[in-house]
């Protein structure tokens, strides 16, 4: 199902954001972030996935969000956001271990905004429990621009698809029809 015209929900993510002020080895604080602070008066894209430190995700769609992140740039991307329903430990973990400097993960740890947004599925055939179906999204300003979703969206999918939502994918559509084009 589409979503190209849909508002962002209105959610607030529980994040852990690095404070200066605190020595040690874990010198961060939690900040709250709503939709509107990543999201509003911003061009991005914003893709989730099951899971960080999970094979594709790890292995294909968050590095290759970074690899490509100047071409986003150049295509009128501001921000390139990764979500999932993972806590904000996991999700800084994550990040730090992949070495990304171009995607800035968003933790969706109750699953909050994927629910409203209607992308919440079962994984329990996986042990996860609640994750996201994969998908992407050209965001403008909160507006949904541009929608990508993985085929075959049910509770407990045998198979973990991808392709729609890949960074290749989306690259390719900006190219050829670029919603944050000055003449779109």
């Amino acid at each position: 199902m589409s979503r190209i015209g849909m508002t962002l929900p209105n959610v607030t993510f529980r994040t852990r954001v690095r404070d200066e002020d605190i020595e040690g080895e874990n010198p961060y604080t939690w900040a709250d972030k709503t939709t509107q602070d990543y999201f509003g008066g911003r061009r991005a894209i914003l893709f989730s996935l099951p899971g960080a430190f999970t094979p594709t995700c790890s292995t294909y769609q968050l590095p290759g969000f970074e690899e490509l992140a100047q071409q986003f740039t150049d295509q009128g991307v501001q921000d390139i956001y990764c979500l999932s329903v993972n806590d904000a430990f996991v999700m800084n973990k994550w990040a730090a271990g992949q070495g990304v400097a171009n995607v800035k993960v968003i933790p969706d740890g109750s699953g909050e905004f994927t629910r409203k947004i209607g992308m919440l599925v079962q994984k329990d055939n996986l042990g996860f429990g609640l994750r996201s179906w994969r998908y992407a999204a050209l965001v403008d300003d909160g507006v949904i621009a541009a929608w990508f979703e993985e085929p075959g969206f049910e509770d407990n999918c045998e198979s973990d698809p991808y392709g729609e939502s890949s960074p290749e994918n989306i690259l390719e559509h900006l190219k050829q029809s670029n919603p944050f084009s000055a003449n779109a």
